[in-house]
């Protein structure tokens, strides 16, 4: 419809008056609540896209991706219990969803849960074998703790699956750095920036390593 044909040309102002002309011209059409939700988050409009989500579980309890984009947006909004209840939603309605693990493991690194942050990062992986962020957030999570060689093996994987992941070998690279391995650090460090030559994290780190 118009509304997501302006969503996608970025012209998100128009887009939301399009979803709420849909709106009033009927009011159960879910997916224009829905759409409209993603538009404001899009905007940084936490509370008004939680709203419209709210509106479309209000029409279909049962809409897993609705209840998946609001507990990111509550998250954005730093009402991180009520985010992961969001997120548990979505499992209730589809234990497979890889993504609603990924978003609590997400959700509990913000509260410093390192143990649930991997148990969840664990889960996403195993519904998902090839969640390159997953792996890599799991690997920050395990270096959090000081777990240096699980955190390597973690970006190592995050890597294999996706090679041109500047990030992945950046955080390898504080990995073994921790763990008294400037040499190895620092190639790591250098692959980061030969994949993103704007890395200004990356180029800190290796002139602190040199």
């Amino acid at each position: 419809n118009m509304g997501v044909a302006l969503q996608d040309q970025g012209k998100l102002d128009e887009a939301i008056e399009a979803f709420k002309k849909a709106i009033s011209l009927n009011p159960d059409y879910i997916d224009a609540y829905y759409n409209m939700g993603n538009t404001l988050k899009a905007q940084y409009k936490f509370d008004d896209a939680i709203e419209a989500y709210k509106k479309v579980i209000s029409f279909n309890p049962y809409h897993s991706e609705t209840y998946n984009n609001m507990g990111r947006a509550l998250k954005d909004i730093g009402k991180l219990d009520e985010a992961i209840s969001a997120f548990n939603k979505v499992l209730t309605i589809e234990p497979s969803n890889a993504d609603a693990y990924y978003n609590i493991g997400s959700t509990f690194k913000v509260q410093g849960k390192l143990d649930e942050v991997i148990d969840a990062y664990k889960q996403a992986i195993s519904l998902n074998p090839n969640h390159a962020l997953a792996y890599n957030n799991m690997g920050n999570a395990f270096k959090d703790q000081g777990k240096f060689d699980e955190a390597i093996g973690a970006y190592k994987k995050a890597i294999s699956l996706n090679p041109h992941y500047a990030d992945g070998y950046y955080n390898m690279g504080n990995a073994l750095k921790a763990q008294g391995k400037p040499d190895e650090a620092i190639e790591a460090y250098k692959k980061a920036i030969s994949l993103d030559p704007n890395h200004a994290l990356a180029h800190n780190n290796l002139g602190n390593t040199l």
